[in-house]
């Protein structure tokens, strides 16, 4: 997509472009769908929040139309739906629009390993 912190990922690469990166670093997956207005107005937060954040995080576009399989496998109900993986297991999720300080706090909160949290 535009860079290697902000890519696209389908079915086929989920399992490497998603599970096994959050192995080293975490890795936010935003579900959406052309058709949602607010998966249209989450895009640009969540872009600008992995961007600030310098590489220490990564985001997954996921397409929901295209891969309807995997969203059904996540149980995903709405869309937008954020989800956060760290060391292969989802960590947190969100539905519907977040503000940029929400998705902050949301990776503040679920992006740290449990022992780090305190």
């Amino acid at each position: 997509m535009q860079d290697d912190i902000i890519f696209d990922v389908s079915e086929e690469d989920f399992e490497q472009k998603v599970i096994e990166a959050s192995r080293t670093r975490p890795v936010m997956v935003d579900i959406w769908a052309e058709w949602c207005p607010p998966c249209r107005q989450l895009t640009p937060v969540l872009e600008r929040v992995a961007k600030s954040r310098g590489g220490r995080i990564l985001l997954a576009k996921l397409e929901a139309d295209e891969n309807m399989r995997l969203a059904g496998f996540y149980r995903v109900k709405g869309f937008p739906t954020v989800m956060l993986f760290l060391d292969g297991e989802e960590r947190g999720r969100f539905a519907g629009f977040r503000s940029e300080q929400a998705v902050r706090e949301f990776i503040d909160e679920h992006a740290s390993p449990p022992d780090a949290r305190g």
